[in-house]
């Protein structure tokens, strides 16, 4: 055969895929061609990557949404909503599931899911149903103790080292000891032994640093479209992170297992932690440990960006700062909470008062610590939704996921200052009211099948800390250690793939 023979084979072959590829790039336009979008987003997923770089995503899906709708597209086969009817709905119905094309980027091992990776509903349900009692603290009922210990350091830690004076100002990082505080109340309750990075201040065994790193790796990898290189059979298994690796989720897989390891040679009945538990409800091996690594990255990112924007929020608003300290001063002044030297707030106390709840509750809806899109896999004969009062049908094929930003400051649930940091809204509002917005905001932790595990733990940590910051360390000292914060919440580029526990 002949030079130019083999040339026209080429070039038939050519020709051949990039029909079949037109067709594909027109088959999924027309599908979804009564949804609009950005420009391109009808056949590229160029501009949805484009936003993933750039690291504000978040933002992204709620301009799309409130130029083009409470359904919109952002990619070829991606739907995105800002209606929490719709989102609860997806939640909700059989026959919607995690999309593989996110989820399966979220793996930190190879090939190797974990509860908030796995894209199977049957598997995801079953493993749920191990985790559960550990989270609830059904079986883990030190879980509010392990948290008091955490709480204690890091109140110990400012007060020794960082509190300013008139005379001398001594800057801290909160950002960062928040993240310690939720790094060592999470192996505090999940595996019985703190990190111990508040009592070292610092970050023991670069978790925090390898955390960052594997994040903006596996960030990168997903909008770039390259993240299922690491899944591939033989080739992946060389480029997924691995427990011999000096950087990166490599070597926090190393010292995650070693920690695990340690935990699972002794007594499930010596100490009620979660690991304990997860134990006894049937984890082992490689499930063990994957479970317990992947509950240290998204149980203590989350929580920390939690913390961060709610602190933040309180000490750059005096008069939300003021109203608050009055109600923990009132509530010291009648018993209702312990005065300073005579022990923590207990959560059930700070569930009784009404305007630290509606701090925290603002501050997640205003600044979500989590605001990824969580993409859901619709129905294959499709499904109708409702969107105000009119039935539209989202073709089977593609994919669904939601706008935090969209949801959480929406006008419609929230009225005209929805931007707006305003506790009060919580409670002036009339009972029909609150109770929509409640169902809204409570979406910020999941919903349905997906509702979040680690809620009852993370409650517990958002209202003593905030509660025993305000009472034991004052407004000023903590403006001083937010002197250089940047908010580096979940739902920032680096940490963009990762939620509370679905």
């Amino acid at each position: 055969m002949g030079v130019s023979a083999l040339f026209g084979h080429a070039m038939t072959l050519l020709y051949g895929l990039l029909t079949l590829y037109i067709f594909r790039v027109l088959t999924n336009y027309v599908k979804l061609r009564q949804f609009r979008g950005p420009l391109g987003t009808g056949i590229s997923n160029w501009p949805h990557s484009m936003a993933m770089l750039r690291g504000n995503c978040h933002e992204w899906y709620a301009e799309v949404s409130k130029k083009h709708g409470p359904i919109a597209r952002v990619a070829p086969k991606v739907l995105i909503t800002s209606s929490p009817e719709v989102w609860m709905h997806v939640n909700n119905k059989p026959g919607y599931k995690r999309s593989d094309w996110y989820y399966n980027a979220t793996r930190i091992e190879y090939r190797r899911d974990n509860v908030f990776s796995q894209t199977d509903n049957a598997k995801h349900e079953r493993r749920r149903k191990q985790m559960a009692p550990g989270y609830s603290g059904r079986e883990n009922t030190e879980l509010e103790g392990s948290v008091d210990e955490r709480l204690q350091d890091f109140l110990n830690l400012i007060r020794s080292k960082y509190i300013s004076s008139d005379r001398h100002v001594v800057p801290m990082d909160l950002a960062k000891k928040v993240q310690y505080f939720t790094l060592d109340v999470i192996s505090s309750v999940g595996f019985g032994k703190s990190f111990g990075m508040l009592q070292s201040d610092r970050d023991v065994d670069n978790y925090l640093q390898s955390s960052e790193e594997g994040l903006a790796t596996g960030h990168t990898a997903l909008a770039m479209g390259f993240s299922w290189i690491t899944q591939m059979p033989f080739l992946g298994k060389f480029i997924a992170p691995s427990p011999k690796d000096n950087n990166g989720f490599g070597k926090m897989i190393a010292a995650c297992f070693r920690v695990v390891e340690e935990r699972a040679a002794s007594s499930t009945n010596e100490r009620s932690d979660m690991l304990a538990s997860f134990i006894r409800h049937g984890l082992s091996g490689d499930e063990l440990r994957t479970e317990a690594l992947e509950q240290i990255i998204a149980g203590s990112d989350t929580t920390a960006g939690g913390l961060r924007g709610t602190l933040l929020h309180i000490i750059t608003n005096p008069r939300v700062y003021f109203k608050l300290q009055c109600e923990i001063d009132d509530a010291v002044r009648l018993g209702r909470a312990p005065s300073i030297g005579e022990g923590l707030v207990t959560a059930a106390q700070t569930r009784k008062l009404p305007y630290l709840q509606a701090v925290i509750r603002e501050a997640l809806r205003v600044w979500p610590p989590v605001a990824n899109i969580f993409p859901r896999d619709i129905p294959a004969g499709g499904d109708t939704v409702i969107v105000d009062g009119e039935s539209i049908f989202l073709p089977g094929g593609a994919c669904i996921g939601y706008s935090a930003y969209a949801i959480h400051q929406s006008e419609k649930v929230y009225c005209k200052d929805a931007k707006a940091f305003r506790p009060e809204r919580w409670l002036e509002s009339d009972p029909a009211k609150l109770a929509v917005m409640v169902r809204t905001n409570d979406l910020i932790f999941g919903h349905g099948k997906f509702h979040c595990l680690g809620k009852p733990v993370a409650h517990i940590e958002l209202g003593k800390t905030v509660f025993e910051s305000d009472a034991s360390l004052g407004c000023a000292e903590l403006s001083w250690a937010f002197r250089d914060f940047k908010y580096v919440g979940a739902s920032d580029g680096a940490n963009a793939l990762f939620s509370l526990i679905e």
